[in-house]
Formats: structure tokens, sequence, C-alpha cells
């Protein structure tokens, strides 16, 4: 289902900066353009936003912009979406290696794939970018991790204006949910969240306020149900399509718990176990071996080919 198009973010009278007489989220930064920060662009220049992302190189950025070019091309084929519109939206990305091209943004988002096993490692890579970020952009300029395993008072408590910082979570798994998790840390503003509140709304989103927390919602029950969906699979109770296919068509999931796993990526929710087990220390939290020999063998999911399903080319599962 393609998405909705909302009204002009002028529209919003939130949206102004008195002051400047400038539109407040003209400009979006995203550090890290990896399947989260393709689905962040992409989102953000749909609704008419100019998005500058950084990469590590001109190969990495150029792989980003044809991956955000062939999502865009689906929708096409789905009478989503018409080519004038897609140019139009394209126009907007830029790509960039160099921290300098963000100084301008009016909202900087880091979603970093990180390939650290520990949470102290993921933090400490997101506070340098944290830091690398602040000495570039204007003291207006709202700060937001994507991270879901990371508390963003941790990530802000060095920095020199920490109350601009602030965490969201994007569901990208489906296109459909158009819903955002926003976290205000300790050291946020109110002034900030209302801003970054509005943003959720200006992108055709309905906000989910969440405290504080490791994991958020989303991650911590479905972590659990992952774990729980391994364990059932491993004592021979059912086969992993019919454990799926009890949660899609019994309990109304997109997708069954090994699925969703496949489209997420293996590696990325073994560091979300990790974390979420050395925060607050309960097994429930652990990955189950299942997991584990899956990572250690790089299959990892869609992205490989191989997961706890094996997929062709065009991403559709191998049936044997």
């Amino acid at each position: 289902m393609a998405e909705i198009l909302v009204e002009p973010i002028e529209g919003y009278a939130l949206s102004k900066d008195k002051k400047k007489g400038t539109t407040l989220f003209s400009k979006v930064g995203v550090i890290g353009c990896g399947k989260e920060g393709q689905s962040i662009a992409r989102i953000a220049s749909w609704h008419g936003m100019e998005v500058v992302f950084l990469e590590l190189s001109e190969e990495k950025i150029e792989s980003a912009i044809t991956n955000i070019g062939k999502e865009l091309d689906n929708r096409i084929e789905n009478w989503g979406l018409t080519s004038s519109e897609k140019k139009a939206i394209m126009s907007r990305i830029k790509g960039t290696v160099d921290y300098k091209d963000l100084a301008d943004c009016d909202f900087v988002i880091e979603a970093i794939r990180s390939d650290s096993n520990t949470a102290y490692r993921s933090i400490d890579e997101r506070k340098e970018v944290f830091t690398k970020v602040e000495e570039i952009v204007r003291e207006d300029t709202i700060i937001a991790t994507n991270s879901t395993t990371i508390i963003i008072t941790e990530l802000a408590s060095e920095m020199k204006k920490p109350e601009r910082c602030i965490s969201l979570h994007f569901f990208v798994t489906s296109p459909e949910a158009k819903i955002i998790e926003v976290v205000k840390g300790l050291y946020t503003s109110e002034d900030v969240y209302n801003k970054v509140c509005t943003f959720v709304k200006l992108i055709n989103r309905d906000v989910i306020p969440v405290e504080e927390s490791a994991g958020l919602v989303s991650v911590r029950l479905y972590v659990t149900l992952l774990n729980e969906a391994c364990q059932v699979l491993m004592e021979g109770i059912a086969t992993m399509a019919d454990i799926d296919k009890t949660m899609n068509i019994g309990l109304g999931m997109r997708f069954g718990p090994f699925r969703t796993a496949d489209i997420i990526g293996l590696s990325k929710i073994s560091r979300w176990m990790d974390n979420l087990y050395e925060e607050f220390g309960n097994s429930k939290y652990k990955p189950n071996p299942l997991i584990k020999r899956l990572v250690r063998a790089k299959h990892l999911g869609k992205q490989t080919g191989e997961g706890f399903y094996k997929y062709d080319d065009n991403g559709n599962i191998i049936t044997e």
C-alpha cells in the first residue's frame, strides 16, 4: 500500500521558526544509510523534506541511492507512485562522506549499523557520532538516535547541549507501520520533544510515547517472542513454517517471528538481545542457541539469502 501524501509542512504553525522565518524540518540529516537510514531518508523526502545522508564511502552512497530508487520503483509498479513523483523524491536526497554537509540541517538522526557485540562499544561509537554532529550543526539543531537498545540520556550525557537530544524508532520491517516510538531522555527539553512529535506528524506517523528503557516496547516484546519460538522449534512441538503460520494467521501478525527475524537481520537482533541481557540481566533476553548458530554461520536473513529460511534472488522463500 502506498503512503498517503499529507499537507505541505508549511501548513503547520509549529513548523515555523518565527525568528528566522524559515521552515523547521526543511532539511534532515541521516547518519548511516543502511536499511533503517534508507527508510528514514525515503520517508522524509516523500513528505517534501530535503535529506542529506552520511556514509563511509562513495560506493555505499551509490548503493543506498540505488536501493531507495528500487523501493520507489516497487511503489510505481503497484500504482502507488508516478515516475515524476519518484524523480522529485530522489532529487531531494543527497549523499555525502563529509560531516560538514550536515551543517544546515534542522534535524539529524543517527542510524549507524554497529558491528559491535557489546552495549558498551555500541554506545561508544554513537557518542563519537553525536560529538562530531554537535561540532558541525547549529545550536538549535535537534540530534536523535534511531537505536532501540541504547539509552538516550547516556548518549547525551557528554554533549554541550544534551537538552536537544532525543530517541525515536522507525519501524522499517513493515512500510505500512504508521507509528514511531519517541523517547524523551532526562535531559531532553519539552520544546525539543514537542518539535519531534510534530516531525512525526509531518511524515504521516502516529507518536507512541515511550518512557526511557532499553529496547522500548517493540524490541523487548519481539525478542522475547522470538526466543520462545526458537524454544518451541527446538522441542519439536511444531515446524518453523507452522509456528510462523500460527502467529501470522492465528494472531494476526504481518509475518511470523522467524520470517520477521530474517527481514530485520539476525546479526542486528542478536546485538539487541545482547544489549538487553546486559542491561536487565534477565535470561529471557539471552539469544537462543539457534540464533547464535545462524549468526556464526553468517546466515543473517533475507539480506544474505539464508537465515531461518532460504531465499531466492528475488527475496522469495525457497520451499523444499
